[in-house]
């Protein structure tokens, strides 16, 4: 019983680490050679678009949307690696998958 409790103490531990961690992380993504940047926190929360003006025009509408989706889209892949590449080690010594 005492190693279960070790053990769930542990864990514990490790969720408040993993937790603490998320919270600090901020990425930024961009697209477009720099024309488009998002900046997501490590809850995926959007904080930030950054548009370059000469994407107002209205006949660049579509090239925005594009851009925009791709810099959110990168930032979110980039918010789970930074996240596997921090935390990945974490879970190793408890025998958890996906850490």
């Amino acid at each position: 019983m005492t190693n279960l409790n070790k053990l769930l103490k542990q864990a514990q531990k490790m969720q408040e680490q993993v937790q603490r961690e998320m919270e600090a992380l901020e990425v930024e993504e961009s697209a477009g050679g720099g024309m488009i940047t998002a900046r997501m926190s490590g809850q995926k929360l959007l904080t930030r678009i950054t548009v370059d003006p000469s994407l107002l025009a209205p006949a660049e509408k579509e090239m925005l949307e594009d851009l925009v989706v791709a810099a959110v889209n990168g930032a979110s892949r980039k918010v789970d690696e930074t996240l596997q590449q921090k935390l990945g080690g974490l879970g190793g010594g408890m025998g958890l998958p996906g850490f």
